[in-house]
């Protein structure tokens, strides 16, 4: 009864935060906000930013909408989840355990580790898919739907000052909600062009309603190719693009950020997930060492939290590992 009450609400409440600016469609289940200038062109930075600009441009938007940052949860979880797959988790003590708090709360690039990502019909990644990035959100517990139109409003200001432009953006999605255990949500998305950027959640408790939350998700990978239009695999790997197979370099990125949190190959749990990751590197491909992509993949890590290891004990522990 609270998503069909929320459902109803939310265009209302969209439309209030974002001015008469943009077009509304839907037919009650559906809804899609664009534009209306929509058909310009779009022209991609002549230098794009790297990626600690994009991340400093990103902590400075959100700032400036009076949105701190926040630290990162752990990568190890280990609750329902070996691993933080997503920001949203930071709101299990509100939304899954009846506590008026939540782990962390305002802006967080967090870095996670998902085996979910869309594959090709040869199980390959598809571009704009990686087995590890930095979920780039904003989760806070909400009092009302006010604050949830206010999110909204607010990302497509950061979006303009990270230089998308409003005319390329829209907002789309079902206003059904869905439910798992005791979490239900309603689900919209963002897209810039043909991209889907990230998706808003609005979130509450099935049994308190009343304790809703908002998850506002993107990717700091996915919003630079989007951004700049670059080829997927020479934005993430740069001079090794070419370098060794792509699950091979997507592995050893993943495996520097596990190892670099501490979490060493083992039998079963969190380390049993290193031990796969690294068990997926073709060992011809990487005959002469991982370091100098390692070295690169713990800068990049590096931007969002602290690593416990050095780069050259991380190289040394996956070459060690690939002898098994």
């Amino acid at each position: 009864m609270a998503g069909e009450v929320l459902a109803k609400q939310i265009p209302i409440v969209m439309r209030a935060a974002l001015g008469a600016h943009w077009e509304f469609t839907g037919d009650g289940h559906h809804i899609e906000v664009r534009h209306p200038n929509r058909g310009t062109p779009y022209s991609p930075p002549r230098r794009p930013p790297s990626w600690r600009e994009l991340l400093n441009s990103l902590e400075t938007g959100f700032a400036r909408a009076g949105v701190a940052r926040d630290t990162c949860l752990p990568l190890r979880w280990g609750r329902e989840t070996e691993l933080t797959i997503s920001a949203v988790q930071a709101l299990d003590p509100l939304l899954k355990d009846g506590q008026l708090r939540t782990y962390r709360s305002g802006f967080l690039p967090q870095p996670v580790v998902r085996f979910t990502g869309q594959r090709d019909a040869a199980g390959l990644l598809k571009d704009g898919f990686l087995t590890s990035f930095v979920n780039v959100s904003r989760v806070q517990h909400i009092g009302s739907l006010d604050e949830y139109g206010a999110v909204i409003d607010g990302w497509l200001t950061v979006l303009s000052q990270l230089g998308f432009h409003a005319r390329h953006l829209s907002v789309y999605g079902k206003l059904s909600s869905w439910r798992r255990r005791q979490v239900e949500g309603i689900t919209l998305r963002f897209r810039h062009l043909d991209h889907t950027l990230g998706d808003i959640v609005l979130l509450w408790n099935t049994e308190n309603p009343d304790r809703m939350a908002v998850d506002l998700g993107s990717g700091l990978e996915r919003l630079a190719w989007a951004r700049t239009q670059e080829r997927w695999h020479q934005l993430i790997y740069g001079r090794f693009a070419g370098a060794a197979p792509p699950t091979t370099l997507d592995a050893i990125r993943t495996a520097t950020l596990l190892l670099g949190h501490g979490i060493t190959p083992a039998a079963r749990g969190a380390g049993g997930i290193t031990r796969r990751v690294i068990g997926t590197i073709d060992r011809d491909a990487a005959r002469l060492g991982v370091g100098a992509l390692v070295r690169d993949m713990y800068s990049y890590w590096s931007l969002v939290s602290a690593l416990r290891a050095p780069w050259p004990e991380i190289a040394r522990a996956i070459e060690e590992e690939m002898r098994l």
